[in-house]
């Protein structure tokens, strides 16, 4: 039963328009279908971060504590805003529009990793599943 709520859950979150989504729709705009599906696995791997960090019990420890949330909370925007910044200063053509260009697969996977790694959005949603699933498990 746990585990039919923790999937139902899982597409909910999934489906949620977020940084890691809107990522993953730049990158297959820019660069075609190969940078989206190495941004989509960059994502996946960031959110495999967070996994690895509930089961450790970090994510408790983020949840819990206001000053490590709003840590993890103000990188993840500031890193946000580099992106965007970044893509506004960059040389563009006539009347100061830049083209949207591809960057390759490689950074496209890795900028996907560190958008959902820095999702706190993810951290708190594995929180919750990860720590009922120990305390049952304990018992």
């Amino acid at each position: 039963m746990a585990f039919i709520a923790f999937l139902i859950a899982a597409i909910a979150l999934a489906i949620t328009p977020g940084p890691g989504l809107a990522y993953v729709v730049a990158r297959t705009v820019a660069g075609g279908r190969s940078e989206g599906m190495a941004s989509c696995l960059g994502t996946a791997v960031g959110g495999l971060v967070h996994v690895a960090a509930a089961a450790l019990g970090l994510s408790l420890l983020i949840a819990r504590s206001a000053t490590l949330f709003s840590v993890v909370k103000y990188v993840g925007a500031a890193y946000l805003i580099y992106l965007g910044v970044r893509l506004l200063f960059r040389e563009g053509e006539a009347g100061g529009v830049a083209p949207v260009a591809s960057h390759g697969a490689r950074r496209a996977f890795r900028e996907g990793v560190l958008v959902e790694a820095l999702n706190v959005k993810t951290a708190l949603f594995f929180s919750p599943f990860f720590r009922s699933s120990f305390r049952r498990g304990m018992r």
